[in-house]
């Protein structure tokens, strides 16, 4: 086919999994830096990596590259916090624009206030209540305000078999032998990286015929924290008797968690995008496959 693709950030859970699911699809031409190899904070790298990787071919950038230190954020990190999150992708719509590509840029829940009675739908308010939750609207803001022919895909509660994330560290937990308290008054969609991956590759084959705009993909049905850490004891064959509920306000950060990060996906129905199993399946499939491993 002829079709390049453009990964940024291809060292972290996300990105590398996209490299993997452009291969699987028969995408010939991938090029998948990693952030120390092209910073997206820079224009004029950012410029010339989209004008080499499109030469010849239609280019699709798929962003996953952004400062996800949510806590550090708060503290000491906000201005590294704007330059990914905010700066990144308005220099890569800015150059997609002037190269005739297309971007997908990753978003997050964190935009919402999490406050809200139901999921939440595409088209809500926003008012995000952390350092990084701003600084990933402003991304949003600045690749569909470019005029740049692009999609802003919200996501969250990620997890893989690269890097730091909540399954992993709740199944390095479950090989010990005391309790484990988690909060059970957040909720999600618990979304395996690889899905996602999946997923955002078939938005890239069909970015031609998907409307321009914002959508939302994550692994269908939502739990708590607090259930997706039984499910992963369950998984591994520890005890989940041995994980307790506590609130938000027992286990207190830095940063405020939303109540509510449940996306709703009916963007992502409507666009004729392959729908992401069930959490829980995808929670098997991925501890099948080793990625809750350390």
């Amino acid at each position: 086919m002829n079709l390049s693709l453009l990964v940024t950030g291809a060292r972290g859970q996300l990105g590398r999994d996209l490299a993997a699911a452009a291969d699987r699809a028969g995408i010939i031409r991938i090029h998948a830096p990693g952030s120390a190899e092209l910073d997206i904070t820079d224009p004029a790298a950012v410029s010339n990596a989209i004008s080499l990787a499109g030469r010849g071919s239609r280019l699709v950038v798929i962003n996953a590259a952004a400062y996800t230190a949510v806590d550090a954020a708060e503290r000491e990190g906000a201005a590294r916090a704007h330059a990914v999150n905010a700066q990144g992708p308005a220099n890569l719509a800015l150059a997609c624009g002037a190269h005739q590509a297309h971007l997908v840029h990753i978003s997050t829940d964190y935009v919402f206030a999490g406050n809200s009675a139901g999921p939440n739908q595409v088209e809500d308010h926003t008012a995000p209540r952390t350092v990084y939750g701003r600084t990933k609207l402003a991304g949003e803001r600045a690749v569909l305000d470019s005029g740049a022919s692009g999609h802003v895909v919200r996501t969250g509660w990620l997890y893989g078999a690269h890097g730091a994330n909540f399954v992993r560290t709740m199944a390095r937990m479950a090989r010990r032998d005391d309790p484990v308290r988690v909060v059970d008054d957040q909720h999600g969609n618990p979304t395996w990286t690889a899905d996602l991956a999946e997923g955002l590759i078939a938005l890239a084959l069909a970015a031609d015929r998907v409307p321009a705009g914002v959508l939302h993909c994550v692994n269908g049905g939502a739990t708590t924290w607090f259930g997706l850490a039984r499910a992963v004891f369950t998984e591994i064959g520890a005890d989940p008797g041995r994980v307790r509920p506590c609130s938000t306000a027992e286990f207190p950060r830095p940063a405020p968690r939303p109540a509510n990060s449940v996306l709703d996906t009916a963007s992502w129905t409507v666009a004729a995008l392959p729908e992401l199993r069930h959490w829980r399946a995808a929670l098997h499939a991925a501890v099948a496959a080793g990625a809750h491993a350390s």
